[in-house]
């Protein structure tokens, strides 16, 4: 027997020597008590408010307080406090009536040996009944915690069990299945099998064999795939994980969480795209070079290297030690003096070729010189229209623009079948525009995603290595304009909105125009 254990003891009781007899035998249970007497309600009232108590012993029928009203006012309180009835005589009636109302027991006073072991039930009662309690409320804020984490997860948490008998079903589903999957967590909990039926023929094989591995060897779950939600024309892709643990009767059950991967396998997949585009550019770049190489050296072997043997021919017979008319040795110094010129021309026309001298008088110069010969070449009209008289541009800038305009009109003269080319080109906060618009076929979505479409990929290439914007529309029967948009000092700046500069280049034009027609009618 525990001595002294310490027990504060609220006695509803009016009669005085039934209370010492209950001390009495709380003392030899082994309790050392500290109680309290009291036999109306506000007395009652006021002991509950002044401390905490162990257990309420209270008579059944006291003439102002009753056994009902007692754990009605506890239960008022909200208090947890164990409330025994110790009556000195009632029926067994009444005694079920008072235990259904919140009693933890009832004992006769002529039977007081049952006390003890009752305070101690109902002591025990509640130190469980307050652990369950506390249980509850951690297990109810870890389940709003569960909530709120899988509510913020970016996929669908999950448990899937396979059972001995290859039966399959959804424990728990989260409510992002709703989004992901299309379907309710409880329409996939009641109806497991919906979820291999969006999973595209293709995959569904190595969806099942990864699962029976997983299961077997207890290894994690990894698949990738591709489904489709019922009535959704885009077709996702997601990344299942799991982690699978044995169960006591056999079977087997995930815990695990599904991605949605579409956006990355789209990124994935343009990234090897433009690799493989870059690699053909790459190759098709370096076959140009060789070919430009090839062509630059068959021009200097047979029309340099022809003409420099011609004028050895010419200079032989002069140094062969036989004296000549004056007039032969005339008639070879001119016939050298033309073969010079010639040497003279080819190595202009090749050193143009390389690069134009009319670089180094600014891009504006070199565009209309560009157009104006292009137009001389093709006899398609070719007009310029510029904002300023000169852009002032780094070389590199200047020459790759350049490289871009002879390209697009390369282009222009192969496919349009264009009469007539507007050309424009600006330079605005900082911003420098060109545009290039013919009246040709037009280019149409297909053409720009052609294998071989090799011009048009490097021109992008080049502008998007010098941080800008390369465009190009156009409509059928109504021609093709193609527009680039770089920055012209701050690599690193963004180039902004096409068509809000080009907005504002038209209204600089027009203001610019409106001093031009007052000067005009003014002379005139």
């Amino acid at each position: 027997m525990i001595h002294d254990e310490k027990l504060k003891v609220l006695m509803v009781e009016q009669n005085e020597e039934d209370a010492n007899q209950i001390v009495h035998v709380l003392a030899q249970g082994g309790f050392k008590s500290e109680f309290m007497r009291v036999f109306t309600q506000n007395s009652l009232l006021d002991a509950l408010l002044a401390g905490e108590w162990d257990v309420v012993l209270s008579d059944y029928d006291l003439p102002s307080l009753d056994a009902q009203a007692v754990l009605q006012t506890i239960r008022n309180q909200g208090l947890d406090v164990p409330v025994i009835v110790v009556s000195g005589q009632t029926g067994e009636e009444a005694a079920e009536h008072i235990m259904a109302l919140g009693a933890y027991d009832f004992v006769l006073k002529n039977n007081l040996v049952r006390l003890v072991p009752a305070i101690r039930r109902g002591l025990r009662e509640v130190k469980n009944y307050q652990h369950f309690i506390s249980i509850q409320s951690a297990l109810q804020k870890s389940e709003v915690l569960f909530q709120a984490i899988t509510s913020n997860l970016p996929g669908v948490v999950f448990q899937f069990l396979l059972t001995n008998s290859n039966r399959t079903s959804f424990p728990y589903v989260s409510d992002a299945s709703e989004t992901l999957l299309g379907l309710s967590p409880r329409v996939l909990m009641d109806h497991p099998e919906l979820f291999p039926e969006l999973v595209l023929p293709d995959d569904r094989k190595s969806y099942h064999q990864l699962m029976i591995t997983s299961a077997e060897q207890l290894s994690t779950w990894n698949w990738e795939g591709c489904i489709q939600v019922k009535g959704d024309s885009d077709i996702k892709w997601i990344s299942l994980r799991a982690t699978p643990r044995k169960l006591v009767d056999g079977a087997t059950i995930w815990d695990g969480i599904m991605i949605n991967i579409t956006r990355n396998k789209l990124a994935e997949r343009e990234i090897a795209r433009s690799r493989e585009q870059l690699a053909e550019l790459s190759s098709y770049l370096q076959k140009i070079k060789e070919q430009e190489r090839a062509r630059i050296a068959r021009e200097i072997h047979d029309d340099i290297g022809g003409t420099l043997t011609a004028i050895k021919c010419e200079l032989f017979p002069c140094i062969d030690g036989t004296a000549k008319k004056p007039e032969f040795y005339q008639q070879k110094a001119r016939s050298i003096d033309c073969l010079v010129d010639r040497v003279m021309e080819s190595t202009r026309r090749i050193s143009l070729d390389l690069r134009p001298g009319i670089l180094d008088c600014g891009i504006v110069a070199a565009v209309q010189w560009q157009a104006k010969e292009f137009s001389d070449r093709t006899g398609i009209a070719c007009k310029v229209s510029c904002g300023e008289e000169e852009i002032s541009l780094d070389s590199d800038l200047a020459i790759a623009i350049f490289r871009i305009f002879q390209e697009t009109l390369t282009n222009i003269a192969k496919h349009s079948r264009a009469t007539r080319i507007q050309v424009k080109l600006f330079e605005l906060d900082k911003l420098v525009l060109l545009e290039v618009s013919d009246n040709g076929c037009g280019i149409k979505p297909g053409d720009l995603e052609k294998h071989d479409s090799f011009g048009i990929r490097g021109m992008r290439e080049r502008c998007q290595q010098l941080k800008g914007n390369f465009h190009v529309s156009g409509d059928s029967d109504k021609g093709t304009k193609v527009t680039i948009l770089i920055p012209t000092d701050n690599l690193d700046q963004q180039t902004g909105n096409i068509v809000d500069l080009e907005n504002k280049i038209d209204k600089k034009s027009r203001l610019e125009a409106i001093p031009r027609k007052k000067k005009l009618r003014g002379t005139k």
